[in-house]
């Protein structure tokens, strides 16, 4: 306490609380721009699951017949991974607030990397399974491992900079 003239009893006055401090406003543009992505991505990669549930509910021949096996398979990965990296942008999007000061540069090759990996992959599964050849994924699964190694390295580079 300061001094501070004496209320009545003879008493000192307590000063008023003090503001909190001022803390870093979240307005990276990373932070902005992967909640967008991973926000939509979700809602894209859920309304995929709800249609793919509606093909199953129907019975549709195209997604359910024996022969289709491949095709549900990859349309199902292609859901389930694009869902998870919607998961990975939201959690991208967090983690930057506590990043240690880092480059512009470093943090966009993550951002690219993320980004990368979220349409390659579930791309990859989807394409894979738009058109098979008996019971083997189309030539857009060959999208699958140039996702999943930006993907690598899009965590490897922001786990670095956590270390940092």
């Amino acid at each position: 306490m300061k001094s501070n003239p004496k209320a009545k009893g003879g008493h000192p006055v307590p000063d008023p609380p003090s503001p909190p401090p001022a803390t870093k406003p979240l307005s990276s543009p990373f932070l902005h721009k992967h909640l967008k992505w991973g926000w939509w991505s979700l809602l894209v990669f859920l309304t995929m699951g709800f249609l793919l549930e509606i093909l199953h509910g129907f019975k549709v021949g195209a997604y359910l017949d024996v022969s289709n096996t491949t095709r549900r398979l990859m349309w199902t990965l292609s859901h389930a991974h694009g869902t998870l990296l919607a998961l990975v942008h939201i959690a991208f999007a967090v983690t930057t607030t506590h990043l240690p000061a880092t480059s512009h540069k470093k943090l966009q090759t993550i951002s690219r990397c993320f980004i990368a990996a979220g349409i390659l992959i579930p791309g990859g599964f989807f394409l894979g399974g738009a058109i098979t050849y008996g019971g083997d994924p189309g030539l857009g699964i060959f999208l699958l491992p140039i996702g999943a190694f930006t993907l690598f390295l899009g965590v490897l580079f922001c786990a670095n900079r956590l270390v940092h």
